[in-house]
């Protein structure tokens, strides 16, 4: 089973268990300090990811850690089981996950919005509503610029992309005028 499954099915049973028995904002928001408290100490993360360390050591480490970072005992069950069985490793592709599954129950979704010259914040706000309506759910935008463009915009949402930047027009047209001959 790959390392993206494998977090998969630890999201899946984390955000189902946080639903039910707790709340599941909490749950994302401690996962992401714990992932960022393993990720930023080298030392540590370098023993609770290596193989040739014994699982004994690494509960005992992740032991000595949970009562000092105050968790959900969910997300302290799930830190625990996953040490005892050499899971630690997936912690990143977890919380990844995790926040992609929990954006989809409250049907939030995330757009990037690139266009030639800086939006409008006013202008934002209008684009957010109209891409709420067009997906049905509650829109988080972020906005890039990118003056190759020449004007338009071009957005993101999830794998789909609408290209409506002059750049892309101007290929359609020469593409056009190139099979008219």
């Amino acid at each position: 089973m790959t390392r993206r499954a494998s977090a998969a099915r630890y999201a899946r049973a984390l955000l189902d268990v946080a639903l039910a028995e707790s709340d599941p904002q909490v749950i994302e928001e401690q996962l992401a300090a714990v992932t960022d408290v393993f990720r930023s100490h080298a030392d540590l993360w370098s023993v609770v990811t290596n193989p040739a360390v014994p699982v004994t050591r690494k509960q005992a480490i992740v032991s000595a850690l949970l009562p000092k970072l105050e968790l959900n005992p969910i997300l302290a069950k799930l830190l625990t089981m996953m040490v005892g069985r050499d899971r630690l490793a997936l912690l990143p592709e977890l919380l990844e996950t995790y926040r992609s599954r929990l954006m989809d129950h409250q049907k939030v979704v995330r757009a990037q919005v690139t266009s030639a010259v800086p939006i409008p914040a006013d202008r934002v706000k209008k684009l957010e509503a109209s891409l709420g309506a067009l997906t049905g759910r509650k829109v988080l935008m972020t906005t890039a610029t990118d003056p190759s463009m020449m004007g338009g915009v071009v957005t993101r949402i999830g794998s789909t992309v609408y290209d409506g930047s002059v750049k892309r027009q101007l290929e359609k047209m020469r593409e056009r005028l190139g099979s008219a001959r």
